[in-house]
């Protein structure tokens, strides 16, 4: 099974000037087409930084989208990062150029001005197409600027308007196949005046008897209804998740704890 991974770049996430729009969007999206997300991690714009977060990306089996740090201002490193990760010479991307191109064509239309390509600010707004050597282009519906892919790990703007568009697009493009193949289902129930130590033994025998089902235990001590307690779960492919949870109910009646409702997602 491919995992997905999410690499979010930006001081102004760490600092919390911005908000990270960003993990809560592509899990909702991953959540639509039967997929999960599998890890997230965020960077800020330091070099040294942003090359080991690639490596690892590079080095591992994951798909991994990665957003922020792809524009051509000085605080914008991830094309640099992920060639150093890479090992590859950053080049200009031909068909990136024309794309680049096109833009500054269509902003002058716009804004009633000549087009002017070898000025010095547009010849700079090419860097903008300096990927890897190898790299493969991203479409943005939004400003044609584009992002660029390295095998699965992908690299779009910080900006959601245009990040969003463009992951999705390759989830309903080129990982179309991978649809449902992440898709869980939980059953838990409400363990009430009992302790997470009492009730381990018990979550590692289902884990261990039930191949591909995982436990999950979530105490709670202020709760309005229940007050202090557990939601004690299984969660898993919906054709093996009915027999755990079955033998969880079973293993709960044997220690005799209290039991409130049961919860289905």
């Amino acid at each position: 099974m491919k995992h997905f991974g999410l690499i979010i770049i930006g001081d102004e996430i760490l600092s919390g000037k911005r908000q990270d729009k960003h993990m809560a969007k592509v899990i909702e999206l991953l959540a639509a087409r039967g997929l999960a997300l599998a890890w997230a991690r965020y960077v800020g714009d330091r070099r040294d930084h942003i090359t080991a977060a690639l490596r690892d990306a590079f080095s591992g089996d994951d798909i991994v989208f990665s957003c922020g740090g792809i524009g051509a201002t000085p605080d914008d490193h991830t094309r640099q990062c992920a060639a150093a990760a890479l090992q590859r010479p950053l080049v200009l991307h031909p068909l990136a150029r024309e794309l680049i191109l096109e833009r500054m064509r269509d902003v002058a239309r716009e804004q009633g001005k000549p087009y002017e390509p070898e000025r010095a600010d547009n010849q700079h707004r090419l860097n903008m197409g300096m990927f890897p050597q190898g790299a493969e282009l991203i479409a943005n519906p939004y400003n044609k600027i584009p992002g660029f892919s390295v095998g699965d790990v992908h690299f779009v703007p910080g900006f959601p308007v245009m990040a969003h568009p463009m992951i999705e697009a390759l989830l309903d493009g080129r990982y179309a196949a991978l649809h449902g193949s992440h898709r869980q289902a939980e059953h838990s129930v409400i363990v009430m005046g009992s302790m997470e130590a009492s009730l381990t033994p018990l979550m590692e025998a289902i884990e261990a008897d039930h191949p591909g089902v995982r436990v999950f235990s979530l105490p709670s001590v202020d709760h309005p209804v229940y007050g202090r307690h557990i939601e004690l779960g299984v969660k898993g492919a919906p054709d093996v998740m009915p027999a755990a949870f079955e033998a969880l109910r079973r293993g709960l009646s044997v220690l005799g704890v209290a039991l409130g409702p049961e919860v289905v997602r």
